[in-house]
């Protein structure tokens, strides 16, 4: 018989039953049992060895005792007892609305950090969630529970409507509460909380009463909204969905569990001391065994088997009736129900020995005992009935099907035909949401204790949902790139049959970008989805690397009226690896749906996703390579967009950032606020910037690489945003990039790229190379005269060589004041290292030459060339430059932005900042 209906707190009273007190205790002095409003902890008095701090108030306590969960840690002063909150590890995944699996990064010292599990402060290896602000313990890590943000919808929520995503802890000690304005961080415990969308903080006793529905905060109109994006990602990991490289892993899942429950409880084991103690091995199940994954605890060498049952169970974060379970032999050949030791209650003179004599084995398994019925919760699911769960009686009878009837009634669905229904068992793990739908004829009671004999905590971690029946249509958009370019729908389909085996009905080409040489497959099967995405990591086609990435579907027309959502592309190399770190941070800040990784396929997958987007805006995290690189995509795809003009700003992580400069984003980033950044791309103004076409005709002859022929080198055109240089200016390029690629791993910080600069520029101080006397000049249709120069330099933007200003800022009537988008470039001339030295120290200026739209460069030698920074030898032949298509829209930012920075850090205490990651 169901028990009805209860709030997910409301069904953990205070009653023995529902909310036990775990660990073993001496019968003669019960402790003072926890109060009703600490919801699973088990409290005992201890006393203080060294100076603590409550986690509720966060106050230091004063004195010699106070009062610590035995499970999770939980540390408090007696007169805040009455007023914890933040439930026990032990119950915190029966308190999740929705699981959602958690997307852990590499391993690593994460300084200032608390576990979310056990409390305690980061200071061996541990890992952080690249989605939320969780960080747990490797031994903690399978007890995490899977309530991590709900990025997407996956098939089985369909909520317009977002509440706060609260996480404890882990917040600036200058954080303060939205409710009370006190102060709710701490730097000593794990405590206060955060919404990890708006950002909101509270204390853990005021979030209570915060209204439930969240407005995204300050970034709303940045933020991607999550009912707004569809994924459905059954069979790709969380770091495939939102992807992240997997190059960052460091170790597979298995060993890090193994090491996790193994190295994590010796630890833990070795806090006792005491040597009437002694340590046990402990396996939760047939899983752990075959493993060799146990936990280890401490108990008295006089102990009873409960006692022992319950240290065990809180070594599991098992929130149970420690009389449910009894201890089984490593050897599973002999059950303990009696005492373990001293079963005949000898005194201690007649017993001196251990308690566990040598016959008796270190090794144990914690097993359910067998019952002929047990309640269990049914879950509605996703479906809208304003309930959390129903408690149901089962028996050895009942079945699947005998469940689902019971149900109905209960949820007010009697009239509906019991097929329209199914039960869904879900496993909530840290890493993985595992769903399974059970068999009509599935014995309940028999599945429960075939999930206990696998693993004790496995079980507690698992839900039995009722859903809709519904037949849901599976669609899974896999983004492939590294293809040949410039061929047909039917070309690109017959190479991916030969090369990856593609079944055709099982999938379309929805997309193809044949300039890219990129197409997106829509898949109608999630195996085949699966097998296709790690198939294409390890495949080239014409010695090209395959790329694949997961695409998520934006739901445009869910959009809200005032959203324009950022497009974030960030290059992880860029910036001394900065661009690692930036990756986590606007992925905890934004919608990780919007942030793209440029190593992996490029802007192209980042794009696509936003092409039915009907304004959005961009950020460029990168050098100014990386800003061409993604203007060029933008140049090359703008006509499939819906909003084909977006505006882009720039976080400079480059080594010159001349563009950044000019358009007021700093010479470079040095670890500013990430939150702060987003303000300023939010406030800032848009202004048009030209960008200018460049065709390089050779008229030499090379040698065809099919037949050894010689042929003309035909044509190629690149874009210009910044510069273009010939001569010393290319060279010195040339010789920087030659050394960055002999040792790509010492180019790693601005200091050191200018320093080999530098000593390239040394190496070629007395270099004269009559640059006047090697090529020609014309400019728009009219002849020019060069002067004695070493090199030319045609600049669209007021900054050069790492911020100096090669133009100069003196009047000239011959030409008019450099603008961005006056639709002119500038012409300059340099007379070697000792003037571009002088010119980037602000001692002199280039030389002007000339001023306009349209130049031919006749080159009669061979000669260093480079635009943007990316330099090569140029054959003897025709440079044409011309102004390409239509301006770009730029970000500029604001003035004012410049002079609040401070203020902004203030109100924003509780956000990411990259540099408390100790990597």
């Amino acid at each position: 018989m169901a028990d009805g209906a209860r709030a997910l707190l409301g069904s953990r009273g205070g009653s023995p039953a529902s909310s036990p007190q775990l660990g073993g205790r001496s019968r003669s002095q019960p402790p003072p049992p926890a109060p009703l409003s600490a919801p699973g902890h088990g409290f005992r008095r201890v006393t203080l060895s060294k100076p603590s701090f409550c986690h509720c108030c966060t106050d230091f306590i004063w004195g010699l005792a106070g009062y610590q969960c035995e499970v999770c840690n939980f540390m408090s002063h007696e007169k805040c007892l009455k007023h914890v909150k933040i439930p026990c590890s032990c119950i915190a995944s029966s308190l999740v609305r929705i699981p959602v699996a958690h997307c852990f990064g590499p391993s690593g010292h994460y300084k200032r950090k608390f576990c979310t599990v056990c409390r305690k402060q980061l200071e061996s290896l541990a890992f952080r969630c690249e989605v939320c602000e969780l960080h747990v313990h490797t031994d903690c890590l399978p007890f995490a529970c899977s309530d991590c943000r709900q990025c997407h919808q996956d098939g089985h929520q369909d909520h317009d409507t977002y509440h706060h995503h609260w996480r404890e802890g882990n917040l600036s000690s200058s954080a303060r509460c939205e409710v009370c304005k006190k102060t709710c961080g701490s730097s000593e415990v794990l405590s206060g909380m955060r919404c990890e969308w708006c950002g909101i903080l509270a204390h853990a006793s005021c979030y209570i009463i915060v209204p439930p529905e969240c407005t995204f905060g300050r970034l709303r109109n940045m933020i991607l909204p999550p009912n707004c994006v569809r994924l459905v990602s059954r069979n790709f990991s969380k770091m495939h969905c939102f992807r992240i490289s997997e190059s960052l892993q460091t170790e597979p899942d298995e060993d890090e569990d193994v090491d996790g429950l193994t190295q994590g409880s010796v630890k833990d084991a070795q806090i006792s001391t005491d040597s009437s103690k002694q340590t046990l091995k402990i396996f939760d199940g047939n899983d752990a065994v075959k493993r060799n994954q146990f936990r280890l605890i401490s108990v008295p060498r006089i102990a009873k088997s409960e006692e022992v049952v319950e240290a065990a169970l809180r070594a599991y974060y098992v929130n149970d009736d420690q009389q449910h379970y009894e201890l089984q032999t490593f050897s599973q050949q002999t059950l303990f129900s009696d005492d373990i030791i001293n079963r005949n209650d000898a005194p201690e003179e007649t017993n001196p020995g251990p308690v566990f004599r040598e016959a008796v084995p270190e090794a144990w398994i914690i097993r359910a005992k067998s019952k002929d019925h047990e309640v269990i919760r049914i879950y509605p699911g996703w479906l809208k009935v304003g309930m959390a769960y129903i408690s149901l009686r089962i028996d050895k009878e009942s079945t699947t099907q005998t469940v689902i009837k019971e149900v109905l009634p209960l949820l007010g669905r009697q009239t509906e035909c019991l097929q329209n229904f199914k039960l869904l068992e879900v496993l909530m793990g840290s890493k993985q949401v595992q769903r399974m739908v059970l068999d009509d004829q599935e014995m309940i009671l028999s599945r429960l204790r075939d999930i206990r004999k696998t693993s004790i905590r496995q079980m507690n971690q698992t839900r039995f949902y009722i859903v809709e029946n519904n037949k849901s249509v599976v669609r899974v958009n896999l983004f492939v790139g590294g293809l040949p370019p410039q061929l047909s729908a039917e070309e690109y389909t017959n190479i991916l049959k030969d090369d990856l085996a593609i079944k055709t009905n099982l999938l379309s080409l929805s997309h193809v970008y044949s300039m890219q040489g990129a197409v997106v497959l829509e898949m109608s099967c999630f195996s085949e989805a699966e097998r296709i995405y790690m198939l294409a990591k390890d495949t080239t086609v014409n010695d090209k690397q395959l790329t694949a990435a997961v695409i998520p579907e934006v739901l445009h027309t869910k959009l809200p009226q005032n959203c324009c959502p950022l497009l974030v592309f960030v290059n992880p190399k860029s910036g001394g690896l900065k661009g690692r770190d930036l990756l986590y941070s606007f992925r905890k800040l934004l919608n990780p749906h919007q942030v793209f990784e440029l190593t992996n396929g490029g802007p192209l997958p980042g794009f696509h996703t936003f092409s039915q987007v009907p304004y959005f805006r961009v950020l460029v995290c990168g050098g100014d390579g990386t800003v061409g690189w993604v203007l060029g995509a933008l140049e090359e795809i703008r006509h499939r967009l819906v909003c084909s003009e977006p505006s882009v700003a720039i976080l400079p992580l480059g080594t010159g950032n001349d563009l950044g400069r000019v358009l007021r984003w700093g010479a470079g980033y040095s670890g500013e606020d990430p939150y702060s950044v987003l303000i300023s791309v939010d406030e800032a103004d848009e202004v048009l910037m030209d960008r200018w076409t460049i065709l390089l005709d050779a008229q030499e002859a090379v040698e065809s690489a099919e037949n050894g022929i010689l042929e003309p080198e035909p044509p190629k055109i690149v874009q210009m945003n910044n510069y273009c240089g010939l001569g010393i200016d290319a060279e010195l390029s040339l010789g920087f990039h030659h050394a960055r690629e002999e040792e790509p791993g010492k180019f790693n910080s601005r200091f050191h790229n200018k320093g080999v600069y530098v000593k390239v520029g040394l190496q070629r101080i007395n270099h004269t190379r009559n640059l006047h006397k090697e090529i020609k000049l014309q400019v728009d249709q009219h002849e020019v005269e060069l002067p004695n120069i070493e090199g030319l330099i045609f600049i669209n933007i007021p900054s050069w060589g790492s911020g100096a200003d090669l133009w100069g800022s003196d009047h000239d009537n011959r030409f008019e004041k450099p603008r961005i988008d006056d639709g002119l470039l500038e012409v300059v001339g340099v007379t070697g290292v000792v003037h571009m030295g002088q010119v980037q120290g602000g001692l002199r200026s280039g030389i002007r030459i000339a001023q306009g739209s349209y130049f031919r460069v006749t080159l009669l030698k061979p000669i260093p060339v480079q635009v943007d920074g990316e330099p090569w030898i140029q054959s003897p032949g025709q440079i044409i430059i011309s102004v390409a298509g239509p301006k770009v829209h730029m970000l500029k930012k604001s003035k004012q932005k410049q002079k609040k920075t401070g203020s902004l850090k203030e109100t924003r205490t509780d956000n990411v900042s990259i540099t408390e990651a100790g990597h």
